[in-house]
């Protein structure tokens, strides 16, 4: 009976140990992997990682062909990257907290020109919305609905030289809908949980459906 009694406490013992191992590796090579990372971490402090990072952005299939422009680590606006296909990506402000890239159809081009040489002439936000408002309302401006935009943001300004992600960064999807709202599309003004479109602006030139992915560490 007691030797019976001793086998069973072992076999539980062994059981539960096994359980409790089976349950930490998986959290075990997730910090290993962390780690590893981590220390592959480097600043963004050149045009070369200015590219890598902005080409990010991009749908995966079609970043080696896209157009890279933005300021490069000397501070001039220049293209980066000369590019072959339809989509144009703009280079993070080293300059500025934070990271943020984007990408976009070459077609929506003309209306982020517009935005950055009007900022660059000294306008506010409310004034470069005003101009382009009365800009794409006469037709002098083109914004096509369905253009999308691409953004790649975070807080870190470090990345991992070997995939080019940058440390926590995350994505963003804008869809320009020139003049849309609620009711003509049958999206809400605000989201009704994470990871769910809405309509912001509405009835605007700049009306747009806005989609937050979930990050992947909620996931």
């Amino acid at each position: 009976m007691i030797g019976m009694l001793i086998s069973c406490n072992s076999t539980d013992k062994t059981n539960q140990i096994s359980q409790d191992s089976s349950k930490t590796k998986p959290e075990i090579a997730a910090d290993s992997v962390a780690k590893i990372v981590a220390e592959r971490l480097v600043p963004i402090a050149s045009d070369e990682a200015l590219i890598a990072t902005a080409l990010m952005a991009a749908p995966a299939e079609s970043r080696a062909d896209c157009t890279v422009i933005g300021y490069n680590m000397a501070g001039e606006f220049v293209t980066l990257k000369e590019g072959s296909n339809e989509y144009i990506c703009l280079a993070d402000n080293s300059t500025k907290d934070g990271f943020n890239a984007a990408c976009y159809h070459e077609d929506l081009e003309p209306f982020m020109a517009r935005g950055r040489a009007l900022k660059e002439a000294g306008k506010n936000m409310q004034e470069i919305f005003d101009i382009r408002e009365k800009e794409v309302k006469s037709g002098e401006l083109s914004l096509k609905p369905g253009l999308t935009l691409h953004i790649y943001y975070g807080a870190s300004t470090q990345y991992d030289p070997e995939t080019s992600k940058v440390d926590g960064a995350q994505y963003r999807y804008v869809v320009y809908m020139p003049w849309a709202t609620s009711a003509s599309t049958g999206l809400p003004e605000s989201p009704l949980a994470a990871n769910h479109p809405w309509i912001m602006n509405p009835g605007t030139h700049r009306a747009h459906i806005m989609i937050n992915p979930i990050k992947e560490s909620e996931n």
